[in-house]
C-alpha cells in the first residue's frame, strides 16, 4: 500500500507494554479532547505511531489526521506536523488488544522470509474506535514503512 499525505494532531508519549492499551486509549482521549476543542475535523483513523521499542516498552506519537489547513500550532506534548508517507505492508488484526502479540510475530517472520528490512517506525491504524469499541470487536491495522 502507499501512505497518502495528511496532517496530524498527535500526542508524544511512552509507556509499557503491560499498559499498552490503557496508554493508547487515554493519549486518543487527550487528542480528541484538543481537536473538539478548537472545532477541527477528523480526516481518517487514529492511529498510534510507534517511534521506538524495545522489550519494555515504547516511545509513540498518539495521532488523529485533520481537515483543512491549521493555523495557531498548540504547545507542550500536543503538535501538528505531517503523517507518516511512502509505500507500507499493511496486515489487519481483529480481536482484543492483548492478542496482537501472535500478529507481530507472524509479520517479523513475513519479513525475514522475504529479506523486507521495515522502516525504524510501524503504525497501529485503528480502523475502530478504542475509546468507544469492545475491545474484543477491534479492528486494527499494521503498516510498517519499508525503504
Amino acid at each position: 500500500m502507499t501512505l497518502p499525505e495528511k496532517t496530524v494532531v498527535y500526542l508524544t508519549g511512552s509507556g509499557t507494554w503491560d499498559t499498552a492499551y490503557d496508554t493508547l486509549v487515554d493519549a486518543f482521549k487527550t487528542v480528541h479532547e484538543y481537536i473538539d476543542k478548537r472545532g477541527l475535523k477528523p480526516d481518517g483513523d487514529a492511529m498510534m505511531i510507534y517511534t521506538g521499542a524495545d522489550d519494555t516498552g515504547f516511545d509513540f506519537k498518539a495521532a488523529v489526521p485533520i481537515m483543512g489547513p491549521f493555523d495557531n500550532p498548540p504547545k507542550g506534548d500536543i503538535g501538528v506536523g505531517p503523517a507518516p508517507t511512502g509505500k507500507a505492508y499493511k496486515f489487519v488484526h481483529r480481536g482484543p488488544y492483548d492478542g496482537m502479540e501472535n500478529l507481530y510475530e507472524a509479520i517479523t517472520n513475513f519479513f525475514d522470509e522475504k529479506n523486507i528490512q521495515p522502516g525504524d517506525m510501524f503504525i497501529e491504524r485503528y480502523v475502530t474506535d478504542p475509546r468507544t469499541t469492545p475491545e474484543d470487536e477491534l479492528v486494527i491495522e499494521v503498516i510498517f514503512p519499508v525503504q
